[in-house]
């Protein structure tokens, strides 16, 4: 195995792993879904709500860790290879604060919103049809794509001392912004269904990891799982011609 290849597996199956065990906790304990947890709350009292601050806690974390995890695989290795072998876990740990950090704040206002949105809306196929709105629009919009290709953005690093743990805990912000924003939409209509919540839950990690093998102009257009796809169907004419 060569160096390069033996880096890009030293970064993906730590991140595969972790997302692994976050799926199946997610399984095994149903009940720290988030989704789950928000339709608790549906039915609880406003002084209970302060109960389910750990169990909502904890299934943010898994969820996150189990849909988002595998995309860090590029940034953690651009974070990896501009750092010095001494500094790299320094470097990543960083990295991940910064993310993690801007994540645990668009989950508060995602739960907070779905939450609220629960309380006005209790009919199960008006709040999913009102997140399907706003999930379109925001499909849609120039904001989307622009947060979309800044995913794929790698800013420079540097080396030494304190400037290189400032730029990657940077780095780890600003990629959780642009991440959080190309993805905010699909993460909360994931929160509406009443029942399915992992099945809601692992379409959106499908569509979000599909979205990314795409980059276009930032303009009023639809986007959405469209080159996994073509890719298929390509593979799929060519298993034809052959035979």
């Amino acid at each position: 195995m060569s160096p390069a290849a033996l880096e890009r597996w030293r970064v993906r199956s730590p991140l595969l792993l972790v997302a692994a065990f976050s799926w199946v906790a997610l399984l095994c304990l149903p009940r720290i879904t988030p989704t789950s947890v928000w339709c608790a709350a549906l039915m609880s009292q406003p002084k209970q709500l302060a109960a389910m601050f750990v169990p909502l806690s904890l299934g943010w974390v898994l969820m996150l860790a189990a849909m988002m995890g595998p995309l860090l695989t590029l940034p953690l290795r651009h974070v990896r290879d501009r750092s010095f072998t001494r500094r790299r876990t320094r470097a990543t740990a960083l990295f991940l604060k910064g993310y993690a950090a801007i994540w645990i704040a668009a989950g508060v206002l995602l739960s907070v919103s779905a939450l609220v949105l629960n309380r006005i809306a209790q009919d199960a196929f008006l709040r999913l049809a009102i997140g399907g709105v706003i999930g379109l629009l925001w499909q849609f919009s120039p904001f989307k794509e622009r947060c979309l290709n800044n995913c794929h953005a790698l800013t420079e690093l540097s080396a030494f001392g304190a400037a290189a743990d400032r730029d990657a805990l940077r780095f780890g912000l600003s990629h959780g912004i642009w991440c959080a924003g190309s993805c905010w939409a699909i993460m909360w209509f994931a929160m509406l269904p009443p029942r399915g919540h992992l099945i809601a839950m692992a379409v959106a990690t499908l569509w979000i990891f599909s979205e990314r093998l795409n980059k276009t102009a930032s303009r009023w257009d639809w986007r959405g799982p469209v080159r996994p796809f073509r890719i298929v169907i390509a593979q799929t004419r060519l298993l034809f011609a052959r035979n």
